[in-house]
């Protein structure tokens, strides 16, 4: 219905309700250009009084054509308004209030109807504020200070053109209301008709406050317009003539009708302009007077006027009545001036005079002297009827007109409160004060009118009285003076009006009080003026007045005698004077000298006189002598003796004064007693010193100087001062109320004492001592045996439901922990002890007595229990705001902790629930007290609900902060938990609530205030955050929403609307985020805006119970509430706007949509459609490209005011480049998202698909000028640490005590605002700074410094947390963009110059400290990720050659940088080191670089010097990195310390591989100096090395700690031959031969898997392997020099014998693995390694003799079973084991393939089978000594090696003979023809089908290779045996026996029923046969396969690229030349 796209007006989005409020100052943030905008289509409407909204016309009717306009034709004929007013009421309610529930949304009637009367409430508050828009204006427009001042001078002509016309309508459209008839439509509505004539009533109140306001100085008070009115409010008596009467007979109508009286009266007194008539001058009688405009200037009009007046006598009259009496007393007085009155006037003068008749007597009084007199009167009840107005009237009385929801627009403005000023300065002026008939009652009205009210109403009116009246005349101060001349028999009225006139407004010890009226701290000046004037009038009294007996002036010691005076001045009668005739010491201290008079005010015939002496005194002092007579009677009753003196040991002087006590002087007293009194002297010290520590001082030195009290009579004792007499006052009070009558507890005394001590606090010089007197008094809170009064005090109220005491000790409490955090000083340890006693005695009681309890109790008043609930909550606020429970070191600990154990980590039902409770039944109480109109008490509870959920805020962020983190606290639970309650004392029902509910119904709340939707929000952002984190599972907090759907869609309108407050749409913005993030059902509600799943989803049942018409329906409703996605979207259209304008919001919605791509998979039917629009990318690319320019400056040199709050000057520009920079890093997160998104789901298709997101991208990254701007953007980092620096050498100096970390915030970084209050509150560091006083030789104030320090500092790391985030996104980026960009080989110099730069700034870095750290390591992380995305080169260019080496002298200075050096990184001293990420970066250089030195002419010298250097400071660094880590590993297992050792190790073993021209001397020596060889093998004997001692661990990671990077370095160090030697001399066997896995590799027991790792290698066969591998290496590397070691090593071999031989042994009947058969390997590897360390001219070592020996014969046995294995594919394929699961995955693929032999692992096993069988073959050849056959005699040969039988049987079971190796030689051979036919580069092996655990693809070239050394080997292993075989002594007979044995278990096998024949004969017969044909039958074999080898050994040359030495002719030449001769 109001779905149109059409753009909206200010006439839409602000209503006349809002407008009022910003004209009001209610809502802040508009500018003045604003309001103008708001006001400009307004002023018809402004400007109409009848007819405000136009009348229905046919032309307005025929602009409507609009689908709603049935709707709209509906509002303008229901209320009779234009049409398009209609259309604008209608959208701007649906815009603000939302659509209304419709019954039925189908019938246009039904809708209309049902709109039109939701409506209703709307049009009639609109209507209303059309009036109440001009107040305001009106209001500004008389005071040029007002900010709204320059619109009101601009605007009220525009829409008033002619006041006085306007006036009138006001006036005739306000008789016409009252005179209006019922409409016949409510004839038969009696509801609907009484709101009709409420809402007529209320229209003309609003009326007739215009009119106020208009007259008030807008329109001249011109005769006719004032006859006019006056006429009119006469006519209607004063309102309460209506039509309608009978229809107004509730209390709200009678309110309002009283309500209209009072607007009456103060109109009727205003527009008479009393005040300008006490003026003197101002009235002309003349018939040509300089005024015209006035009503004094018309004697016509005051005729008329006299006659109304007049001839209205009525007692609702009389403050009228009075009003036109002292215009009279003013006309008559210039008339008595005036020689010749005109005639007009004198006409009226005649008028009036003949009114009264003209019997003229001499004594005859004037008219308005009778007419005064006629006023006062008793009976008329003038002053019964002005108090009644102060102090009954909402007009008067704000806490009222909050309780009855008065329709007054602005309660006790300054404005009413003036005009019945005037009205009674007008009465002191008309009639002398001491001739008021009422004194008392005067006085009432006085108190009432300048002191029972807010002190803001009041101030201004104290202020010009004691500026301006106090000094027009006697008249207008005589109420004082008469006071004075009763005082201090009489005390009270002086007290009492003197408070008043403190300008301090209402105590709270008066009824009119309301509570929660919160003061500034700092007083205004005219509180200020005030407080002086009352101080310096009371300081110095001129008169003292005394009762004294008649007694006292007779008889021989008489002290007074009476004069009579004989010399008057002037005609005045002689009178009675008294004269002391002894100086007398009266009461107060002073001295009345002797002699002097004084005045009689009393008859002179009774048995006492009242004298007034003139005698100038200290009313303090006279106050301070009360209070001590009061403090001596209570605590000592000495009878009645009345001369009674204290026994004083003092010197006495000759002649001691005659001194008076209080009793002396005849003080009155109330038949009660002095309490009263008391009560008021302490209300009025209290007005005088609260808040004004400066005027407090001045009092309370004034009460200590000169002589003390009369009481006081121990003169060698010092007297008590206040605050001692008020604590005892308090004491004896408190005392007392335990004692007596619950009725007579003396709780106004209480109160006042308490209030006292309060603002005696704030006083510097006394705080401590009401500290010292708290302390020491347990009557307040008590001690740890037993409770004190004041607990029995506060329960006596608790029967009354009256808590006055009760407040007024929670606000001393309160200013007690506010002294105290403002006097923080480390050498007062000793008081900030006491006072943290004193306040966790405080804290106990309010626990313990008030706050567990106060649910329960008893209220007359709800807002009570509201504000007692206010401050308990604000003190706790307080405390853990101020000293943080989670900081170590900060102020009150122990109290803090006592808070927080209260409310978190020891936390009972108790304590929780007054939280939960008032924040779940708020909504509801909120409700009922808006439905009775108490808007007072609405006032409270909104404040206790803003308090209560700042405090659960709190309590969360500090859990959170805590080490219960991960554990849910009492809080949690009671917030998710259903809560019974409510209010007892008004909800019998008690219902369930949820408070999470609750909270959500909060943030869409328009009537709880500004601050409860952002504190309510903040609190479920805190919740969220915490149940995160709690473990097990959290509760959801959909789960307690009574309705999602809605409370999300309100949500959602909130963040869409733009005028809404941006702290809360912010807040909501966060919460959908988090929610987004952590709950997916309230994540699709927020992303989707519907919970329900799709149609297609829905079950077959649901969609059977549906019609299609509501399936419709239903589908329409699901889709119509807008999303959080949609508003993000509508936002990022206008993106650029925000840019400039608004970025803190811009950074929400990008959060927001980071979030939701991280969720994609969730949310993928909504999220998927917005992933392949280009033009959504195309903005996203947009913001994250978009420059935000150069960074501001954030050094703060000037402080300015805003708001009220002290900030930074460069706080704006800072905040806004900070958070453009964070939504930078936002937008790159979302395309970094995206693209590993597509690469999830596309990454394996091929070719590799670009998603739009990167497309966009792709031109910024590809160019290399924009790519280098966008980083070099990012790269930079603000951080300042010099200003940290500073602060703390300032604080340490100046402000010792106070730490930076003790002003932590708190609250998680996703709450805080970017700016000048990011990390370090301000508010609590200018807290802290007051208790240090400023030093005076101190120029510069350091407080001022410090503040500015730490602006600067939040400013700072704001643009630092801001970058750092930018920094962190482009790295994530980079490495996310790797499969697109490191494949364009024309990106790689670009990205290279961009790391060497980047690597240029980090290089030359000098700053230092933890966040530093932070920062470098995310810039080296940037260098990294440019670096991956660039990868390995094997054909660099010039430009990245250059850039390369730029990077790597930069790389140098890196790990030598002193300021962020790599070394504390390791040492762990750092929060974030850096050091992996530099490692990485060294690994890839190094990497890098090897290859280009490998590369002729890439680099030249002095590039090759540079890298050299480069890994020379690499390797200090990594070695002594090593040594520390193997040291530290030692002691403890870490994963940690894992990862820094395996690339430590991976970087030493690349920077110290042979090809880099690195000395090996170099780095021995620095490994030497650290012992890290020793360490690292100590390390190695004393860890798990097998990972089963953590098994968690061992499964996670797959490996063990420690021990794969143990063995990778020391397989780097025996690869240097140097590194070897000092390897193995450090003792490398020893440790191999005692760790972890030592006894069950000697038992043979170190298996493949191992049952507690499936799936997996071993851990221990993978060390057993190494440890075997770099022996042989350490053999090798020694050769045959160091053969010492050879017998060490044979002694490894047979300590590992068993596990050795089981290698040995495998059979082709045993199943084969990848990792055995790299054992088997490994083994052989030993063995060559031993055999070739063998000298070659020494003797042999029988040891190693032995062990060769025993190996030959079992890789003989091996050897068949290899060739077996190799010449058999099918039988090896069924053999083969896969390990791992990725091995087993691919076993299973291939398993579809018949032919094993294009099987790929079948393929791989063979290639490792040709590889152990030339490693096999090679070391039976050189333990076989081959080559010393081949090159020596035969008498060289070493026979004894002859182990091959030449024979050319083959048997498993036996040993390999010379067919074996034949068999095997022709194999390979075929092979290898097979490969050298194949292109080099060619796979012979897919490398996808193969596992990646063990194996790499394999090539033809490296195929050849392996072929080629196995026929070698083989070839030559068989000449040479062939030849010692044949050249043995015994081959006659050993080779017969041999052969005959094998030919008969030949035989045997082949047919066993055959016998064997053993004769001599036969025997003789097959030796012969053998030495016929045998050698030949073996040499023609061989040499057939060495001639058939030689071309094919040739061939392969050319594969493997270089020529080599063909051993086949040299071989066939030894067979020809040995082997021939031989046979």
């Amino acid at each position: 219905m109001s779905g149109d796209a059409t753009a909206r007006s200010d006439l839409i989005d602000v209503t006349y309700l809002q407008l009022h409020l910003i004209l009001s100052g209610h809502q802040d943030g508009v500018r003045p250009e604003q309001v103008k905008q708001y006001l400009t289509p307004r002023r018809k409407q402004l400007g109409s009084i009848t007819e405000t909204f136009g009348k229905p016309s046919n032309a307005s009717k025929k602009i409507i054509e609009r689908r709603d306009k049935e709707f709209i034709f509906a509002v303008s004929s229901r209320f009779q308004i234009d049409e398009i007013q209609a259309l604008i009421l209608l959208r701007s309610f649906l815009y603000n209030q939302g659509m209304p529930p419709i019954s039925d949304p189908n019938s246009t009637s039904v809708m209309a109807a049902e709109l039109v009367d939701a409506i209703s409430g709307f049009f009639s508050s609109e209507y209303l504020h059309t009036f109440r828009v001009l107040i305001p204006l009106f209001r500004a427009k008389e005071n040029s200070e007002e900010p709204l001042y320059d619109v009101a001078v601009e605007f009220l002509p525009q829409i008033i053109p002619d006041g006085h016309k306007f006036a009138e309508s006001i006036i005739a459209e306000y008789l016409r209301k009252t005179r209006a008839k019922l409409p016949d439509k409510f004839h038969e509505d009696p509801k609907g008709a009484t709101s009709w004539a409420k809402q007529n009533l209320k229209e003309q109140l609003v009326l007739l406050e215009v009119l106020f306001w208009t007259m008030w100085g807008y329109v001249p008070c011109s005769g006719p317009l004032v006859q006019q009115i006056f006429e009119t409010a006469y006519d209607t008596k004063l309102g309460s003539n209506q039509t309608n009467n009978t229809l107004l007979l509730d209390d709200e109508s009678r309110q309002l009708q009283q309500d209209c009286a009072a607007v009456w009266i103060l109109i009727t007194i205003e527009v008479l302009e009393l005040e300008t008539l006490g003026e003197p001058d101002t009235i002309e009688l003349s018939d040509s007077p300089s005024r015209k405009d006035v009503y004094y200037s018309s004697p016509q009009s005051l005729q008329k006027l006299h006659d109304i007046v007049t001839n209205h006598a009525d007692s609702q009259y009389s403050c009228t009545y009075l009003a036109w009496t002292y215009v009279l007393s003013r006309l008559s007085a210039k008339a008595a001036e005036t020689s010749d009155i005109p005639a007009s006037y004198q006409a009226f003068f005649d008028h009036i005079n003949l009114s009264i008749g003209r019997s003229y007597t001499k004594d005859r009084e004037p008219l308005h002297i009778q007419m005064a007199k006629a006023c006062l009167d008793p009976e008329v009840g003038l002053f019964k009827l002005i108090d009644s107005l102060l102090t009954n009237s909402p007009l008067f009385v704000t806490a009222l007109a909050w309780k009855t929801g008065s329709s007054i627009t602005d309660p006790n403005a300054i404005a009413y409160r003036s005009v019945l000023k005037g009205l009674v300065i007008a009465l002191v002026e008309l009639v002398l004060v001491e001739l008021i008939p009422d004194f008392e009652a005067l006085v009432e009205v006085w108190i009432a009118l300048f002191g029972r009210s807010e002190s803001l109403s009041v101030t201004g009116i104290c202020t010009q009285f004691w500026r301006l009246d106090w000094h027009h005349g006697i008249a207008r101060r005589a109420i004082f003076d008469v006071a004075r001349s009763r005082f201090p028999i009489q005390v009270k009225p002086l007290l009492r009006l003197l408070r008043a006139m403190t300008g301090a407004g209402f105590l709270d010890t008066d009824p009119l009080y309301i509570a929660d009226f919160v003061q500034d701290e700092t007083i205004p000046e005219e509180r200020d003026l005030c407080d002086r004037f009352v101080y310096h009038y009371l300081s110095k009294l001129s008169t003292y007045s005394q009762v004294i007996p008649i007694n006292a002036c007779t008889g021989a010691h008489a002290l007074y005698e009476r004069q009579t005076e004989r010399y008057g001045s002037g005609n005045a009668s002689p009178g009675l004077t008294y004269v002391n005739l002894k100086p007398i010491r009266l009461p107060g201290g002073s001295t009345l000298p002797a002699k002097s008079t004084g005045r009689l005010l009393s008859g002179d015939g009774g048995d006492n006189v009242v004298v007034c002496w003139q005698h100038e005194h200290s009313g303090w002092k006279v106050i301070l002598e009360i209070l001590t007579d009061y403090v001596n009677r209570r605590r000592m009753d000495f009878g009645s003796g009345g001369n009674y003196q204290d026994v004083s040991f003092a010197k006495r002087g000759g002649s001691q004064p005659k001194s008076l006590r209080i009793e002396d002087v005849g003080m009155e007293l109330d038949q009660e007693g002095d309490e009263a009194v008391i009560t008021d002297a302490l209300d009025l010290v209290r007005s005088v010193i609260q808040d004004n520590p400066v005027q407090a001082g001045i009092l309370m030195h004034s009460l200590e100087d000169g002589e003390p009290v009369v009481c006081h009579t121990m003169t060698e004792a010092q007297p008590p001062d206040l605050v001692q007499l008020t604590t005892m006052i308090l004491e004896e009070a408190l005392s007392r109320s335990s004692g007596r009558a619950r009725s007579n507890s003396p709780a106004k005394l209480i109160t006042s004492a308490m209030s006292v001590l309060s603002a005696l606090l704030a006083i510097p010089n006394y705080s401590n001592r009401v500290w010292l007197y708290i302390r020491s008094t347990t009557t307040l809170f008590g001690s740890d045996r037993a409770p004190g009064f004041a607990s029995v005090a506060l329960a006596a109220e608790r029967a009354t439901g009256h808590y006055t005491m009760t407040l007024a000790l929670l606000h001393l409490i309160g200013g007690l922990f506010r002294e105290a955090s403002l006097s923080i000083l480390p050498e007062n340890a000793k008081l900030q002890q006491l006072k943290e006693e004193v306040l966790l005695r405080a804290a106990h009681f309010v626990h313990s007595e008030i706050w567990v309890e106060h649910l329960g109790w008893k209220y007359a008043q709800l807002g009570d229990r509201f504000e007692i609930g206010q401050r308990v909550v604000s003190l706790y606020i307080q405390v853990l705001e101020s000293s943080p429970p989670t900081l170590g070191d900060r102020p009150f600990s122990i109290l803090s902790q006592t808070i927080a154990d209260v409310l978190l980590f020891k936390a009972t039902t108790s304590t929780i629930n007054p939280l939960v409770s008032s924040i779940s039944f708020g909504g509801q109480v909120l409700r009922m007290l808006y439905n009775s109109r108490r808007h007072g008490d609405v006032r409270r509870l909104i404040f206790l609900l803003q308090s209560n959920l700042r405090l659960c805020r709190l309590v969360l962020t500090h859990k959170m902060n805590s080490s219960m983190a991960s554990r849910p606290c009492l809080l949690e639970q009671a917030l998710c938990a259903r809560v019974t309650g409510g209010t007892p004392a008004h909800d019998t029902t008690h219902t369930k609530n949820d408070p999470i509910d609750a909270l959500a119904s909060y943030i869409k709340e328009r009537d709880v205030g500004n601050m409860i939707p952002i504190e309510a929000t903040r609190v479920l952002c805190a919740l969220a955050s915490s149940l995160r984190s709690s473990q097990p599972s959290p509760p959801t907090i959909i789960g307690h929403l009574s309705n999602p759907e809605t409370t999300v869609a309100s949500m959602v309108r909130i963040i869409q609307h733009p005028y809404d407050e941006l702290a809360l749409r912010k807040s909501i913005w966060n919460f959908v985020s988090l929610a987004v993030d952590n709950e997916p059902a309230l994540a699709t509600l927020f992303v989707t805006g519907k919970s329900r799943s799709p149609g297609e989803f829905k079950e077959l049942k649901d969609r059977e119970e549906k019609t299609d018409k509501e399936e419709k329906k239903d589908d329409e409703t699901a889709t119509r509430s807008p999303s959080a996605l949609d508003a993000a979207r509508e936002i990022l259209v206008s993106w650029k706007d925000l840019w400039e304008a608004n970025p803190l919001l811009l950074a929400c919605v990008f959060r927001f949509l980071d979030v939701v791509w991280q969720h994609t998979l969730e949310h993928k039917a909504v999220v998927d459609p917005l992933r392949k629009d280009a033009d959504f990318w195309e903005k996203v690319v947009s913001v994250a490209c978009e420059e935000v320019g150069p960074v501001p400056t954030y050094e703060t040199s000037e402080i300015v005011l805003l708001e009220g709050i002290r900030r930074s000057s460069l706080h704006e520009a800072v905040q806004m480049h900070a958070y453009r920079t964070l939504v930078k890093s936002y937008a790159i997160h979302i395309i970094t998202r995206d693209i590993g998104l597509h690469l999830q789901l596309h990454g394996s298709e091929v070719p590799l698909k670009k998603p739009q997101s990167y497309l966009k991208l792709e031109t910024h990254l590809k160019s290399h000028d924009e790519l280098t701007d966008l980083l070099a953007e990012a790269a930079p980092s603000s951080y300042a640490p010099e200003m940290h620096d500073k602060v703390t050498v300032l604080l340490s100096q100046h402000f010792p005590g106070l730490t930076l970390q003790q002003l932590e915030v708190q609250d998680a970084v996703a709450e805080r605002d970017y700016g000048d209050t990011f990390a370090f509150s301000t508010s609590l560091l200018r807290v802290r700074l007051q208790a240090y006083p400023l030093s005076a030789d101190v120029m510069d104030d350091p407080a001022e410094e410090v503040e500015r320090l730490v602006l600067s500092i939040n400013l700072n790391l704001s643009l630092v947390h801001a970058e750092t985030a930018l920094l962190e996104s482009w790295d994530t980026l980079l490495r996310q963009v790797i499969p697109y960009l490191r494949t364009d080989s024309t990106v790689r110099p670009h990205l290279l110059a961009i790391a060497a730069t980047i690597s240029f700034d980090i290089a030359a870095e000098k700053r230092e400290g933890d966040m530093m750290s932070t920062i470098h390591g995310s810039r080296l992380s940037l260098v990294l990720a440019l670096l991956e995305v660039a990868w390995f080169s094997s054909s660099d260019k010039k430009a990245e050659v250059e850039s390369f080496m730029e990077l790597i002298r930069n790389l140098r200075n890196i790990v030598l940088n002193e300021a962020q050096s790599p070394a504390r990184s390791f040492l762990s001293t750092l929060s974030s080191p850096f050091h992996r990420v530099l490692l990485q970066i060294i690994y890839f250089c190094a990497k890098q670089g090897r290859s280009m030195l490998s590369r002729p002419k890439t680099l030249n010298a002095e590039q090759r010097l540079a890298f050299a250097q480069t890994v020379e400071a690499t390797l200090t660094f990594v070695i002594d990195a090593l040594s520390v880590v193997f040291v530290a590993a030692c002691s403890r297992t870490d994963v940690d310390l894992d990862r820094d050792m395996e690339l430590l190790v991976a970087v030493f073993e690349q920077c110290t591989r042979p090809d880099i021209d690195a000395s090996s001397v170099y780095w021995l020596a620095r490994c030497q100096e650290t012992d890290v060889i020793r360490a690292s093998l100590e390390l190695y004997v004393h860890i798990d090395l097998v990972g089963l001692s953590d098994l968690p661990l061992l499964l996670s990671r797959k490996q063990p700690l420690y021990s794969p990077h143990l063995l990778l370095f020391h397989m780097g160090l025996v690869t240097n031959p140097a590194a070897a030697e000092r390897f193995a001399s450090e003792g490398v066997l020893a440790a191999y031969s005692n760790n972890f896995i030592s006894s069950a590799v000697s038992s043979g027991m170190i298996d493949i898997v191992l049952p507690e790792l499936p799936g997996q290698r071993s851990p221990a066969h993978l060390a057993y392997c190494s440890m075997v591998s770099i022996v042989a290496m350490v053999i090798t590397a020694l050769g045959r020099q160091n053969h010492y070691f050879d017998a060490d090593a044979c002694g490894f071999v047979q300590l590992y014998g068993e596990q050795i031989s089981r290698a040995l042994s495998w059979t082709i009947g045993d199943p084969i693995t990848l990792p055995l058969l790299e054992e088997i390997d490994q083994v052989i590897n030993l063995f060559y390694a031993l055999a070739a360390s063998v000298p070659a001219s020494a003797k042999a070592d029988p040891v190693v003799d032995k062990v060769l020996r025993v190996f030959t014969t079992s890789a003989l046995q091996l050897l068949q079973q290899v060739n077996y294995a190799i010449t058999h594919p099918n039988h090896l394929a069924s053999l083969y084991e896969p390990v791992t699961h990725d091995e087993r995955v691919r076993f299973e693929e291939a398993q579809s393939q018949t032919d094993p032999l294009k099987r790929p692992f079948v393929m791989h096993l063979i290639h490792r089978l040709f590889q152990l069988s030339s490693n096999l073959v090679g070391t039976l050849v050189a333990i076989s000594r081959a080559d010393m056959v081949l090159s020596r005699g035969i008498e060289d040969w070493p026979i004894g090696e002859a182990l091959i039988v030449p024979h050319s049987k083959i048997v498993l079971g036996e040993p390999a003979s010379l067919g074996t190796l034949l068999e095997l030689g022709n194999r390979t051979l075929d092979i290898l023809r097979n490969l050298v036919q194949r292109p080099p580069g060619q796979s012979i092996t897919d490398p996808s089908a193969l596992s990646g655990s063990y194996t790499t693809a394999l090539g033809v070239k490296q195929g050849v290779i392996i072929a080629r050394r196995n026929l070698e080997e083989i070839l030559l292993y068989s000449v040479t045996q062939l030849a010692m075989w044949l050249s043995k002594p015994d081959f006659e007979s050993t080779p017969v026996d041999a052969d005959a044995d094998e030919q008969a278990m030949d035989a045997s096998r082949l047919d066993g029923t055959k016998d064997r024949r053993s004769t001599a004969r036969s025997s003789m017969t097959m030796a012969e046969r053998l030495r016929r044909g045998m050698t030949g039958e073996m040499a023609g074999d061989l040499q057939s396969l060495l001639t058939k080898s030689k071309p094919i050994i040739t061939a392969s040359d050319i594969v493997i690229g270089k020529p080599s030495v063909d051993l086949s002719q040299v071989l066939l030449n030894f067979l020809h030349e040995r082997i021939g001769g031989s046979s």
